[in-house]
């Protein structure tokens, strides 16, 4: 941009100095007064603002809440922060109800425990002649048997019966499925399409 100065300001340093001055501050009164918009009402003092880089914010003197303001071109539009210490407060009131009502339910499962307690003290013993012992087994094994043939002696060890090796490939089968079972669970839960 060229700007032609008139030959009386060209003269003197002092006059240069003073256009300059003069045609800033014109500049500078000009430039803010066209490009400002007018701010939110303050409602006679309610309402501080301070500018920021998409408008203003605002801050209710009365409640405390704070706003961004933004001008959309048919008027300004205030939105209100989101206030981290009403979530804060809220979530502490909601904890304080859930632990005051878990307490309620330890307390009535106290006095539950405590009545059937009381009622099983009340039945006596149930099983007469308790021993330490150990109760024997059903399934025993019949002991090995300890011959002489031929002059040796042998031990003879009974192999088991038909039923005993049907129990033992029967557990086998259904423990190889379950294995199984498992490995194409986690097979499906890794690849998350559901498929086999």
């Amino acid at each position: 941009m060229t700007m032609v100065l008139p030959d009386a300001i060209r003269s003197g340093p002092a006059r240069r100095l003073l256009w300059i001055a003069a045609l800033g501050a014109a500049l500078g009164f000009g430039g803010g007064i066209a490009s400002a918009d007018p701010l939110p009402d303050s409602e006679n003092g309610r309402y501080t603002f301070t500018p920021n880089a998409d408008g203003v914010t605002r801050l209710d003197t009365r409640t405390g809440k704070v706003s961004t303001c933004t001008d959309k071109g048919n008027g300004w539009a205030c939105y209100e922060v989101a206030d981290e210490r009403a979530a804060f407060d809220a979530e502490i009131g909601r904890l304080q109800t859930d632990n005051d009502r878990l307490k309620k339910e330890a307390d009535a499962l106290r006095v539950e425990n405590d009545s059937l307690k009381a009622q099983l003290a009340q039945r006596g013993p149930t099983v007469s002649g308790k021993t330490d012992e150990a109760m024997p087994k059903t399934d025993k094994l019949p002991a090995p048997e300890v011959t002489t043939k031929d002059g040796q002696r042998k031990l003879e060890i009974p192999l088991p019966s038909d039923q005993d090796v049907d129990r033992v490939m029967g557990f086998l089968e259904r423990a190889w499925r379950r294995l199984i079972d498992m490995a194409q669970r986690i097979q499906r839960d890794t690849t998350g399409d559901g498929k086999i």
